[in-house]
C-alpha cells in the first residue's frame, strides 16, 4: 500500500510548464520570491509558502534531480529529508544579484569566467596655477614620472611572445575556483591564483629590458585644461594617464590637485574678489577716482564719494569670478584710512592749523560718541 505525499507538485508550485527551461524557471522563481519573501511580506503563511517556492526550485534547476522527479515524483531516491531553505536576500532578487547567487548555490554552470585585467596605481600630483586661471580658465601642463610598458617587449614582461605561457593553473583567469558542499548545494568562492598571483601568465624568459616586470618609468609631460573659477583642492582626474601595471593591463589615472596662488591684493570669497584701498583723509572728505588694473585687461574705476568714512565697503558688480551659472561675482573694496608713518614737520604744522577744524572737541566728544553709535545701530 503506497502513501500518497502532501506535498504539491513542484511545477505546480513555480506555475510553470513541465517541459520549461531554465529561463522560464528562473523567471517564475524570481517572482515568487519576491512576492513571498519573508522581508516584504507578514502574512502568516508567507514563510511556508517561500520555502516551498525554494525547494521546488532548488530540485528543478538541477537536471539530475528533475529528471528522478519527473520519473518517481516526491518519492525518489534524492526527495527524502527536510529542506530548510538556503539564505536569500531581498535584494539578490533584482538584476544580476540573482545570477550571482544561482551561480555561488548551484554551480554555475560550468561556465569559465573572463579573466580579470589588472588595473595599474593611480597618481596623485599636485600643481601651483596663477591666481588669473581662477578669473578666465586656460591650459596647463605638469611632469610625471610613470610606469609606461616596455617598449621591448611591448608590456608582455617575456623576452620574446613564446616566452610567455598561459597559468596552468588557473587557465589564464588569473583567479582559481573552490567547490565545496554545502548541504544539498554547491558553493564556489573564488580567489587569487598563487602561481600567478592573479596575472594569468607566467614568464619563462623574461625581458632583459624591464627585467620581465612589463613596463619601465619614463618623464611624461601632460598638458591639461584648468576650467574658470577654479579654487585650491579641486582635483582633476585624467583617465589612463597613471602607471601601467605590471606584464600589462588597464593603467590607472592621474588626479592634479590644483593649488591657486596668491593675488598680489586680491583675495577670494567664492566667487566675490575682495580687496582694501587705503585712502587719505583729503580723499575721503571729498572724494576722488582710481583707476587700477584688472584680471581681465580691463581698468578697474573705483569712485570714492565725497564723504566716505573709513571701513566703509564700495562694490563693483559683475567684475568678480564665474560662479558658476553664467555670471560673476563683484569685487569689494573696503576703504581704509592712510596715516603716514613718519609725518614732516611741515605736515606737522598743517595738521596743527587744522586741528580746530577738523578734531572733536572735548565738549563735544560725548555727543560724537553718542551720534555714531546710533547711525551703527540704525
Amino acid at each position: 500500500m503506497s502513501v500518497m505525499s502532501d506535498k504539491r507538485d513542484y511545477y505546480e508550485v513555480l506555475g510553470v510548464k513541465k517541459d520549461a527551461n531554465d529561463k522560464e524557471l528562473k523567471k517564475a522563481f524570481r517572482s515568487l520570491a519576491r512576492k513571498y519573501h519573508p522581508d516584504k511580506n507578514s502574512d502568516p503563511g508567507a514563510d511556508d509558502k517561500f520555502k516551498e517556492i525554494q525547494e521546488a526550485f532548488a530540485v528543478l534547476s538541477d537536471s539530475e534531480k528533475r529528471a528522478q522527479y519527473d520519473r518517481f515524483g516526491h518519492s525518489g531516491p534524492q526527495m527524502g529529508g527536510g529542506f530548510s531553505g538556503f539564505d536569500i536576500r531581498y535584494e539578490d532578487l533584482f538584476g544580476s544579484g540573482l545570477d550571482d547567487l544561482f551561480s555561488n548555490l548551484f554551480g554555475g554552470g560550468g561556465r569559465r569566467s573572463r579573466p580579470r585585467q589588472a588595473r595599474g596605481q593611480s597618481i596623485l600630483v599636485r600643481k601651483k596655477i596663477p591666481f588669473q586661471m581662477a578669473f578666465e580658465g586656460g591650459s596647463e601642463e605638469v611632469s610625471v614620472d610613470t610606469f609606461l610598458s616596455c617598449d621591448t617587449c611591448s608590456g608582455s614582461g617575456g623576452a620574446t611572445s613564446d616566452d610567455v605561457e598561459i597559468c596552468s593553473t588557473c587557465r589564464g583567469t588569473g583567479q582559481v575556483t573552490q567547490t565545496r558542499q554545502v548541504g544539498p548545494f554547491v558553493q564556489q568562492t573564488s580567489g587569487i591564483c598563487p602561481n600567478c598571483q592573479g596575472r594569468g601568465k607566467i614568464i619563462i624568459n623574461p625581458c632583459k629590458d624591464c627585467r620581465g616586470d612589463g613596463r619601465k618609468k619614463k618623464k611624461q609631460t601632460i598638458r591639461f585644461n584648468v576650467p574658470e573659477g577654479v579654487d585650491t583642492g579641486m582635483r582633476l582626474r585624467m583617465r589612463g594617464k597613471g602607471h601601467v601595471p605590471q606584464q600589462g593591463g588597464i593603467a590607472g589615472d592621474l588626479e592634479i590637485e590644483l593649488i591657486l596662488e596668491n593675488h598680489p591684493w586680491f583675495e577670494r570669497d567664492g566667487a566675490e574678489l575682495l580687496m582694501s584701498l587705503p585712502v587719505g583723509f583729503p580723499d575721503l572728505m571729498l572724494g576722488k577716482t582710481v583707476t587700477i588694473p584688472h584680471l581681465d585687461d580691463k581698468p578697474l574705476v573705483i569712485k570714492i564719494p565725497a564723504n566716505s568714512l573709513a571701513g566703509h565697503t564700495l562694490n563693483i558688480p559683475g567684475r568678480g569670478l564665474p560662479n558658476g551659472r553664467g555670471r560673476r561675482g563683484d569685487v569689494i573694496i573696503l576703504l581704509k584710512l592712510h596715516i603716514p608713518k613718519k609725518p614732516s614737520k611741515n605736515l606737522k604744522s598743517q595738521l596743527e592749523n587744522l586741528k580746530s577744524d577738523l578734531g572733536i572737541a572735548d565738549v563735544d566728544l560725548e555727543s560724537a560718541i553718542l551720534d555714531e553709535a546710533n547711525d551703527r545701530r540704525s
